[in-house]
């Protein structure tokens, strides 16, 4: 049985292991203890909304959204930042289902849209996110300031 739905901590372990999963495939080292503790962060402190994609009582996915504001627009945007659905569950829709869940949580909270960025090596992002309804901006610079 697949389902779509919001986070609960009890769903920490399984969801620390798919997140350290998304962070090495970033390239980072893993780190599930920290995971684990991140994530444990953005749950107690309602930071961001986590939904998960769930088959047969094993996570499968996840996307976090983070709320920023839009001053020109005077509404709330919500931020895609992470979408993960593990390899031996791709193809499947849940990367699909998990983002018809986050433009319903945009909807319910009367914000104006969600944004996302992704690499441009990504081929299946850069496939998946415009036929989910997202459009490239190609007219905007895109920059980043680093502290470390």
């Amino acid at each position: 049985m697949r389902d779509i739905r919001k986070v609960i901590i009890s769903d920490l372990p399984q969801l620390a292991s798919l997140f350290d999963q998304y962070r090495v495939f970033y390239h980072k080292e893993s780190d599930i203890p920290a995971a684990e503790n991140f994530i444990r962060e953005r749950i107690e402190n309602k930071d961001s909304e986590i939904f998960i994609a769930e088959e047969d009582g094993i996570l499968t996915g996840f996307v976090q959204l983070y709320p920023i504001f839009s001053s020109t627009r005077m509404q709330r945007y919500w931020l895609l930042n992470d979408l993960y659905v593990n390899e031996n569950h791709r193809g499947k829709g849940f990367s699909k289902v998990l983002i018809e869940e986050s433009k319903d949580l945009c909807r319910s909270s009367k914000a104006c849209g969600i944004l996302l960025e992704t690499g441009k090596g990504n081929d299946i992002g850069n496939q998946l996110y415009p036929a989910c309804g997202f459009e490239l901006y190609d007219s905007v610079n895109f920059y980043e300031w680093s502290n470390s």
